[in-house]
């Protein structure tokens, strides 16, 4: 068994609220187009933000992929999970198998993540009928939609995978980190092809709970594409968001064996907490433990950080854009003078939980593979801590020759996730 295998990317799917698909997702990002949208549903319920990223036209695009039996026993999450992770698995070449079928296949598994997956179903179905006294109505599916495996558990049988199948959880980093374990698993030679990724549903439950801690922005609810403001002086705050973004990890052997199309390769990781100390705590990162994250991944790949040519940021339109800023020129040893190309995909399409870094990792691909570098809209007037840092901020489509990117993630608990992608040469 092989211990340092080249891992590759054959295969994305993207489900994002400005675009389903690989075409149409990219499309919206050349043209900045913001998905965000003002949901009247939110001011019935008081909520102080009422606008919020959500994927369109699912109710019918759903039934495309999955019979009405299946989608009796899948919740939101579970339903964007396997949309974008057939998409990205028939975007590889692959063939998904017949469900009558006895095929799996034993060198193929997945590690796709939610933030708080499960939340619509606890809360429509399950709270109700048993405060009710009618646990008999809530049928047998309750499990199966709330359980935390319940995107990955679902996946093992449309795909048909033997190898490791799990769903980790881990913030606003799940996604990130859900690539980077499925990473480490082909590099050590446990597994040839890996789904990897993080899925999260639109539960007013999980939005309200943000909500309530007053770190959504509720200033442009008037305005809803505006909403989203990473960078700027006047961002009052993150949108919530939803979808998924899925790649199909593979190794260089398998994928040449096959004669995959490859996308990009990864060449190094790192996963990291802060420890809640140094100013680190449930929802803060700690500074150091970034930067350390950032170094390490550098590290692993065998680069300096004057290698990165393009950064895809956590960038959540918050207070803690500025400091994440300082992080990266910090971690990768470069300032203002010499910093690298830098937007947050998350302008156009809110910020994603539990999906965030893999949709995220998908606009970073596509960049990187197509050749251009999407607008950071919504930042015209920039933050005073990133203005020294101002011509590196995309703020118009850019047409740029990449071969190295930086995307890191910094969830809440402490908890960070960098991932560097290289341009594809043979």
């Amino acid at each position: 068994m092989s211990q340092d295998r080249r891992v590759v990317i054959t295969g994305m799917g993207v489900i994002a609220a400005n675009g389903h698909g690989l075409e149409e997702f990219e499309q919206a990002l050349r043209a900045g187009k913001s998905g965000i949208r003002y949901f009247e549903y939110l001011k019935e319920l008081n909520f102080s933000c009422q606008v919020g990223g959500i994927p369109l036209g699912m109710q019918e695009k759903k039934k495309e992929y999955f019979d009405s039996e299946s989608l009796l026993a899948m919740n939101e999450a579970m339903i964007y999970a396997g949309i974008a992770s057939i998409d990205a698995w028939k975007d590889a070449g692959l063939e998904v198998p017949a469900v009558n079928s006895d095929y799996v296949n034993w060198d193929a598994g997945c590690v796709v993540g939610i933030g708080l997956g499960g939340m619509d179903t606890i809360s429509e179905l399950i709270i109700p009928r048993v405060d009710a006294g009618k646990v008999r109505r809530i049928g047998s599916t309750g499990v199966e939609q709330t359980m935390g495996s319940s995107v990955s558990a679902k996946l093992s049988g449309v795909l048909a995978l033997g190898n490791h199948v799990t769903s980790n959880s881990s913030a606003c980093n799940t996604g990130t980190e859900a690539i980077i374990e499925s990473y480490y698993r082909i590099k050590h030679g446990y597994a040839d092809k890996m789904v990897a990724g993080g899925a999260e549903g639109s539960s007013k439950y999980i939005w309200g709970a943000f909500d309530a801690m007053k770190v959504l922005n509720s200033d442009s609810n008037a305005a809803p594409e505006k909403a989203s403001r990473p960078m700027s002086a006047s961002a009052g705050g993150f949108i919530p968001g939803s979808g998924a973004g899925i790649l199909v990890l593979e190794s260089l052997e398998s994928a040449q064996a096959r004669g995959a199309r490859i996308y990009a390769e990864i060449i190094g990781a790192s996963l990291n907490c802060g420890g809640h100390r140094m100013g680190g705590s449930m929802t803060a990162p700690n500074p150091t433990s970034v930067q350390k994250n950032i170094q390490m991944a550098l590290q692993s790949a065998g680069i300096t950080g004057k290698d990165v040519d393009y950064i895809n940021g956590h960038l959540t339109a918050t207070m803690a854009d500025p400091i994440e800023v300082g992080n990266w020129s910090k971690g990768l040893g470069r300032g203002p003078e010499d910093f690298p190309w830098i937007n947050s995909t998350k302008s156009m399409i809110g910020h994603g939980l539990g999906a965030a870094g893999s949709i995220e990792s998908v606009a970073a691909i596509l960049q990187m593979y197509r050749g251009f570098i999407h607008p950071s809209i919504n930042c015209e007037d920039l933050h005073d801590g990133v203005k020294a840092f101002e011509k590196s901020i995309v703020r118009e489509l850019k047409s740029a020759e990449i071969n190295i990117v930086a995307k890191a993630s910094f969830g809440f608990g402490d908890v960070n996730g960098t991932l560097i992608f290289k341009k594809w040469s043979k």
